[in-house]
């Protein structure tokens, strides 16, 4: 796909447009975001993100659209894990409800600019080096089974780790550990001090590089335009503070999430040192647009509904046990009672 720096320009403006507009409407003044002000931005965010792949579709054709449209389902996908570690960071930072909004909308806009630096350089790489998509398609691989072994080791009492960048802020500014309110450094005895707002914002933001890591060779395993690539970022992780707010009470019920992730990666892989094969001249099949989407979305439903009924199932066996155990208390204290 042939795209203009005009079009790059137009692009980059119209996203900076909607931003604006997600913050004076809905985050301008720090509050508590109910389901119905998540659920109504979440369903914005997915019909533009539709309305621009439909676009792509009228404009540059069907196989725009297609990879567009899987880039952009695979990084939703992808961003819903990064969602586990930002409810640990909000938790190690003690960050009021009321501010957590204003965190992640800041952290995100972090994390859209740095990834795009990677998406640059993964650009760069690929337009000068083909065999470097054995590189991406291994680490898929590995990726894919690391996330298995995790999900069987089943960690719940995970806690949050800062990376080295942050601990270099933290000792390079000095901090104050209390919030005032969304200021970001405040003048204590003479002193410039920075706040814990400016802290966790960098800690999401950097935070989610991490994730980029793998993210961003699997959007590329399914296409190597930068455009589609950038904007399939863009709108998948501007969506992603009031998916924050709307599922968050669902993240600890998605158990084989990561078990759907691993399969999709793996499979991206796949797709693309079959790629790097082709390109080498060996005869092998190639996985289409299409055949990706459908697997991706596949892959999808199926581990929400697993992980649904695996979740009541876990409900139910644990009501019932405190049942049980309310029982035999009672029949304790009738005991207890009827001694002489």
């Amino acid at each position: 796909m042939d795209v203009s720096w005009t079009l790059w320009v137009l692009t980059i403006v119209g996203l900076c447009a909607l931003i604006a507009v997600d913050f004076f409407v809905g985050g301008r003044k720090p509050h508590e975001v109910s389901l119905k002000e998540a659920g109504i931005w979440t369903a914005v965010w997915i019909a533009l993100a539709g309305l621009f792949g439909l676009g792509l579709l009228l404009f540059a054709g069907g196989q725009p659209s297609g990879e567009f449209f899987a880039g952009f389902i695979t990084e939703k996908s992808l961003s819903v894990d990064n969602l586990f570690v930002f409810v640990l960071i909000m938790a190690k930072f003690a960050v009021p409800t009321i501010y957590q909004q204003r965190v992640l909308m800041v952290g995100v806009l972090i994390a859209l600019v740095l990834r795009a630096g990677f998406i640059g350089a993964g650009a760069a790489i690929i337009s000068t080096f083909s065999w470097v998509f054995y590189l991406f398609g291994a680490f898929l691989i590995w990726t894919a089974w690391k996330l298995i072994q995790e999900a069987r080791a089943d960690e719940e009492d995970e806690e949050f780790e800062e990376n080295r960048l942050l601990k270099a802020v933290e000792k390079r500014f000095p901090s104050t550990d209390k919030y005032h309110g969304t200021k970001l450094f405040v003048v204590e005895q003479g002193k410039r001090l920075m706040t814990p707002m400016l802290v966790v914002m960098l800690a999401i933001g950097t935070t989610d590089v991490l994730f980029a890591l793998d993210s961003i060779p699997a959007i590329f395993g399914l296409t190597q335009d930068p455009y589609i690539v950038f904007t399939a970022n863009a709108f998948a992780l501007m969506g992603l503070r009031q998916l924050y707010f709307l599922i968050g009470g669902l993240l600890k019920k998605l158990v084989h999430l990561s078990y759907g992730l691993s399969v999709i990666l793996g499979f991206i892989g796949v797709k693309l040192v079959l790629h790097a094969l082709h390109e080498s001249g060996v005869h092998v099949p190639e996985i289409s647009i299409p055949v990706s989407l459908g697997v991706i979305c596949s892959v999808l439903a199926v581990t929400t509904i697993t992980s649904l009924y695996a979740s009541r199932k876990q409900a139910e066996r644990e009501a019932a046990a405190g049942e049980r155990g309310e029982g035999t208390t009672a029949e304790e204290r009738d005991s207890v009672d009827a001694r002489p």
